[in-house]
């Protein structure tokens, strides 16, 4: 799950993750995302993510980023399946703990992640949806070879109408 340029890997969320995610639901990270989220969501939102690594069909998969040599986890990326203007896609969100900001690892991830959903071969394309005014998530799909298609509206958490930019990388 990484190569020998990367300088990060991915690894299968697991259990152990919690921690992370309760890291990375700080007020700054969250501001695009509708705001922190509650002890009860975030544990329901880990179960979602341990569920999703452990399955074998395809239908996606979550990740911790780990930033290398150091071995430091900074931060969490994923790729599930979804329904977008009624194809059957992938979608991709990630998440860099603060003092790892500005370094390109989002970007490093979102390529690693682009293999990965590639290799899982169940959708032709992966989306992204950051928020419209989310500068610094909208250039991770840039670098990383997205292809903006424009805004959209988009409601994340359900039940927030957010305007966002769909980016599209064609996995075929």
């Amino acid at each position: 799950m990484d190569d020998d340029t990367s300088p990060v890997r991915l690894e299968p969320w697991s259990e152990e993750d919690a921690g992370l995610l309760r890291a990375l639901n700080a007020p700054d990270l969250m501001h695009h995302l509708g705001g922190p989220e509650t002890e009860e969501q975030l544990v329901r939102r880990h179960r979602r993510y341990v569920d999703l690594s452990s399955d074998d069909t395809g239908a996606g998969r979550m990740f911790r980023i780990v930033l290398l040599p150091e071995r430091a986890v900074v931060g969490s990326i994923g790729f599930w399946a979804q329904t977008w203007d009624g194809e059957p896609v992938y979608e991709t969100g990630w998440a860099v703990l603060p003092g790892f900001h500005g370094r390109g690892l989002a970007t490093s991830a979102t390529r690693a992640v682009v293999a990965e959903a590639r290799a899982a071969g169940r959708h032709r394309h992966l989306h992204a949806f950051p928020s419209a005014d989310n500068a610094a998530s909208n250039a991770v799909c840039r670098k990383a070879g997205f292809e903006l298609l424009g805004e959209r509206d988009f409601e994340y958490p359900p039940g927030r109408p957010m305007r966002c930019n769909d980016w599209r990388f064609d996995l075929g």
